[in-house]
């Protein structure tokens, strides 16, 4: 029998309601005749405190609260991908649609107690039984994980209907080819003691609790983004952990945007969370408008959207997070390679910070309460990239990068520096590049990537084996040159030695024409390896060159001069030679470093 009590006090979010006993701790329960969505969060006695995800205006002591018996869950199943859901997966289309038919006045606000089922129940699905052509046999022994069929869920997603986590045994019958919807049974298990469970294309998953899988496999992958700092400089593998943290203006959004529509990943879950109404606006109209890049279908046909505002509930805010890394791990199951983008995760722990002090609860630095490092080591670790319970043989991948907005741009506040803690990837967004329209605006003095190690050899592999050589060529340039604008500021330019003014003038080379990069052209948004390392390879080879030709009496001004109109052309290769055009790339390094021959044999 479900637990029932009575409200006795409400202070925001939080509910405290009374005769609880038999609740547990994280149980998803219904507040008040309304039924808001709530969920405890401390059990004193007979008292439960309950963070309640709808707004609690209105509500009275004394009205009925009633447990479910199970924790705060989301459903999975075919009709996810392309939907748009809030922070505790209620689909707001299909929200506005009932509200609309109830009221068409009040069609723009999410009434409160509207429940919905997340996945349509009425939608049937085409299922083929097994996959590949090969299909589980009555009779045979399955487990968790294992594909018992697939539905064309999109046209770039196809949906593998897995044995639910938890349920092993003798497959007894398995439904024939046709239409199903979610709810209908395809499938029936013989345990071992007896019980026959029937299986739905329909599961359902604690959003608190990591999903199972069989091994974690070390991330040495490149997540391609087709943006060049990243990829280049501070690689992010699949299954890895990366944070952007940069000031208002610095650019975290567009980054973010451009990681979700270009990044290779077959499955993109962004989440909003507790970001202004304006810029969450702009990515539920956007996002329907995009093309996906690989393939030229509409990118919502990979994507899932999870869209929790400022001035949506806040405690909601708080589990937006859990839901999308759940429905993110799902599809990681299957086998994909999924990108968990979080906008931001300083907005999800102001939530934090708000629901301790309504539970009041001892805070600790600037007011966030003592468990944030752990919560978002929990986050965190979630991702990677594994081997999955079930055959056929399947690995999979969840990657996440949350954006990180500190106040005033001070990555020593609380949330910054404890998310560099527990991820690999650090992009730090600078203010003075983006003031200087420098754009994607990372400072690549204070970024850092643990991953270019590990990817090194696929770059060797799939692109060219100098990559690492070239990527640290480049770093050290940049260095070289920030340490030395300090002693220009001193003294200027012209007393410092050619070999210093070359390492300058090659290092505003490498920042015009590799890591500024427009994400609104249609060339330059997205550059493939192999013309990344193209345009590095041109850049550095000039370098190593020019160094020769200083280091024999030439002067950096003299370089210039010989190199002409081809400098130029070299700083606008990436806006004027598209991705499939390589040849010319080669044309101009090779006419660049000519034309360095050509002065070298001048002087002798």
């Amino acid at each position: 029998m479900p637990v029932k009590g009575s409200i006795v006090r409400i202070a925001g979010p939080l509910v405290v309601a009374e005769g609880m006993s038999g609740a547990q701790m994280y149980e998803m329960v219904r507040v008040g005749e309304d039924k808001l969505i709530g969920e405890i969060t401390r059990i004193v006695g007979d008292k439960a405190f309950i963070q309640v995800y709808e707004s609690t205006t209105g509500l009275k002591p004394g009205e009925p609260v009633e447990g479910t018996g199970a924790p705060l869950s989301v459903e999975l199943g075919p009709g996810i991908i392309g939907n748009i859901y809030d922070g505790v997966q209620r689909p707001l289309p299909v929200i506005a649609r009932v509200i609309e038919e109830q009221d068409p006045n009040r069609k723009i606000f999410i009434e409160r107690g509207v429940s919905v089922p997340p996945i349509p129940l009425d939608r049937k699905w085409h299922f083929t039984p097994g996959i590949n052509g090969q299909a589980p046999e009555a009779g045979s022994k399955v487990e968790p994980g294992d594909v018992l069929g697939i539905v064309e869920e999109t046209s770039l997603i196809t949906h593998k209907i897995m044995v639910p986590p938890g349920v092993r045994g003798r497959l007894k019958w398995l439904a024939p080819e046709g239409d199903y919807t979610v709810t209908e049974t395809i499938a029936e298990v013989e345990t071992g003691d007896g019980r026959t469970v029937e299986v739905t294309m329909r599961q359902r998953w604690p959003v608190r609790i990591p999903r199972p899988f069989r091994n974690k496999l070390e991330p040495n992958t490149p997540l391609i983004t087709g943006t060049r700092i990243i990829d280049t400089l501070f690689p992010m593998a699949k299954g890895g952990t990366g944070a952007i943290p940069g000031g208002f203006g610095t650019g975290k959004t567009v980054t973010l945007h451009s990681l979700a529509q270009w990044s290779d990943a077959r499955v993109v879950v962004y989440i909003g969370c507790g970001e202004r109404g304006n810029e969450m606006t702009e990515v539920l109209e956007k996002f329907p408008k995009y093309k996906d890049p690989w393939t030229g279908k509409p990118l919502m046909e990979r994507t899932i959207l999870i869209a929790n505002t400022s001035n949506m509930p806040v405690a909601a805010r708080e589990a937006s997070i859990y839901v999308g890394i759940t429905l993110a791990e799902y599809y990681r199951d299957m086998g994909y390679d999924v990108l968990l983008v979080a906008d931001s995760t300083s907005r999800w722990a102001e939530a934090l910070r708000e629901i301790a002090g309504r539970l009041e609860e001892m805070p600790a630095e600037e007011g966030y309460p003592s468990y944030l490092a752990s919560r978002l080591a929990e986050f965190y670790e979630r991702a990677g990239r594994v081997e999955t319970l079930g055959s056929p043989h399947r690995l999979g991948s969840v990657t996440v990068v949350g954006a990180v907005s500190p106040p005033g741009g001070d990555f020593t506040e609380p949330v910054t520096s404890h998310t560099k803690r527990f991820i690999r990837v650090f992009w730090a967004l600078d203010t003075k590049l983006a003031y200087s329209r420098h754009y994607p605006a990372i400072n690549w003095l204070i970024s850092y990537s643990a991953y270019a190690e590990t990817v090194a050899e696929w770059w060797h592999e799939n692109v060219d084996k100098r990559w690492k050589e070239y990527r640290d060529i480049a770093l050290d340039i940049l260095l070289r040159e920030e340490e030395l604008q300090d002693i220009v500021r001193l003294v200027g330019t012209e007393s410092l030695a050619e070999k210093d003014k070359l390492v300058l003038e090659t290092a505003r080379m490498l920042k015009e024409g590799f890591l500024k990069q427009n994400a609104f052209d249609p060339i330059d948004a997205f550059s493939t390896p192999q013309k990344q390392f193209k345009l590095l390879e041109m850049f550095i080879d000039f370098y190593h060159k020019a160094s020769e030709l200083v280091a024999r009496g030439v002067t950096v001004a003299e370089i210039r001069d010989a190199l002409g109109r081809l400098y130029v052309e070299m700083i606008k290769a990436k806006f004027t030679i598209p991705n499939d055009q390589l040849d010319k790339i080669e044309e101009l390094r090779v006419k660049a470093l000519e034309a360095l021959e050509a002065l070298a044999a001048r002087k002798g």
